[in-house]
């Protein structure tokens, strides 16, 4: 099994970006995320994005590239980006709407994390 480097440099990319929303919602943000009422909101961005970077990365690490393992990581990854990436924009621009689009990143994390259960993993 070949680590796969374009999936550890995208998940590594995206665990950066992680660190440094949430690094600017809580410091650069604080005022627009109070007016808006959506503190909590980002919050919960940054926490689903930063672990589901985390899960990439390990993917990426112990990649087959094949079958569910190739569908685990890129569910994961459009899941990260549609459900935080949804919810970060409804936190500064205060557009509720966008939160009717939070769960099509949801439930692609879910069916990620199911591809990842069924995936056959090597013996130790």
């Amino acid at each position: 099994m070949k680590p796969d480097t374009k999936q550890i440099q995208f998940a590594a990319l995206l665990g950066f970006l992680g660190v440094a929303l949430g690094a600017f919602g809580a410091h650069g943000l604080e005022d627009t995320l109070k007016a808006h009422g959506t503190i909590e909101t980002w919050k919960t961005a940054s926490q689903y994005h930063l672990i589901h970077a985390v899960v990439l990365l390990v993917l990426g690490l112990f990649s087959t590239n094949e079958g569910p393992a190739r569908y685990a990581w890129r569910s994961l990854m459009l899941g990260v980006v549609i459900f935080s990436g949804s919810l970060y924009i409804l936190s500064v621009t205060g557009v509720r709407w966008l939160g009717a689009i939070t769960p099509i990143g949801g439930l692609l994390m879910l069916i990620g994390w199911l591809l990842v259960a069924i995936r056959r993993w090597p013996r130790a």
